[in-house]
């Protein structure tokens, strides 16, 4: 205590400090408790890996060339109006299957049925003319034989005649353009596939100039799928195309969805590009399937798996058990 009171009020507190901190790392460092240590998680990697063994068969081994395609419609129109008017009629609905030649829409067809009328009256009139016209040659052709008129009259009136034909013909020619621009109010499909979505609505002026159009077809029946193959693969599928075709036969083609787990369609193959892509190195392939059950959707992406040749009594393994290194398989 005499030692204490010696000190100054500052060196007190400064010794209590040193003090406490001295007794603090004695508790954390002796006194304390060490904490219980847990184990390390399970390693999977540090356990035995689990090998399954399967014999090599012998069997038919199929040659493939996987590629990745797209889905093509074989053919896609755009329904337009040929005529100018009122749209006063939609027969379809959206989504719907439709056969060429069915009835789509139909234009307000009044002013096309005036102009067949006029037409009709023009061709009628001329007719009349004509024949007017080739009775007066007839007797004019009497009245020279009888040496009653000059040879001038009897040629003008010829004349006349050929004159009222070449007429008679250009109207004929405008009323079959009436009939046509008539016809046209009645808006067909030109082929047969899938309605689009519907971009013009009833009681819309539509006119031969949109580029919209009414409608949009696709053909999806039969439909066609775009691949490409790398150059280096160039030699074995045209050898195996040209010896296919030789055989009046083709490549089969098997059409798969994007995780290459279910097979979609089966089809054949049918053309092949006339050049290589410089950018890529690749080919464009073209097969077409049937598509009947409508597994294949336009613009749809799917892996393609090109057979080139079947390999008889081949010994085969499963593709996982094959390595590949630098050096190859």
């Amino acid at each position: 205590m005499a030692f204490l009171s010696r000190l100054s009020r500052p060196q007190r507190w400064l010794l209590g400090a040193v003090v406490l901190l001295a007794l603090l790392l004695l508790w954390f460092f002796v006194l304390r408790a060490p904490e219980e240590t847990l184990p390390p998680p399970p390693n999977p990697w540090a356990g035995p890996v689990p090998v399954r063994v399967v014999p090599a068969v012998r069997e038919d081994l199929q040659v493939r060339v996987k590629a990745i395609g797209t889905v093509a419609p074989l053919n896609t129109v755009v329904v337009r109006s040929r005529v100018n008017g009122i749209l006063v009629g939609v027969h379809f609905d959206e989504g719907q299957m439709v056969e060429a030649g069915t009835l789509l829409a139909e234009v307000d067809p009044a002013p096309y049925q005036v102009r067949l009328a006029q037409a009709e009256g023009t061709v009628q009139q001329t007719r009349a003319q004509l024949k007017s016209a080739e009775d007066d040659f007839q007797l004019y052709q009497r009245l020279f034989t009888q040496n009653s008129i000059p040879k001038q009259q009897l040629d003008k009136q010829e004349a006349l005649v050929e004159q009222l034909k070449g007429t008679l013909k250009n109207h004929q020619a405008q009323l079959e353009d009436a009939r046509l621009q008539l016809s046209y109010t009645r808006i067909e499909a030109p082929i047969t596939g899938r309605l689009g979505l519907r971009r013009v609505d009833m009681g819309n002026l539509v006119n031969s100039g949109d580029s919209q159009g009414l409608v949009s077809i696709t053909q999806t029946q039969p439909i066609a799928v775009n691949f490409t193959i790398p150059e280096n693969q160039l030699v074995a599928v045209r050898a195996a195309h040209a010896q296919a075709q030789a055989a009046g036969n083709k490549l089969v083609v098997e059409a798969w969805d994007r995780s290459e787990q279910t097979r979609l369609a089966s089809g054949e193959l049918t053309t092949l590009d006339n050049q290589i892509d410089l950018a890529t190195g690749t080919l464009r392939l073209k097969a077409e399937f049937s598509n009947t059950d409508d597994s294949l959707f336009p613009n749809q992406f799917v892996n393609a798996r090109l057979q080139l040749e079947t390999l008889a009594d081949a010994i085969s393994i499963p593709a996982d058990a094959v390595q590949y290194d630098s050096a190859g398989t």
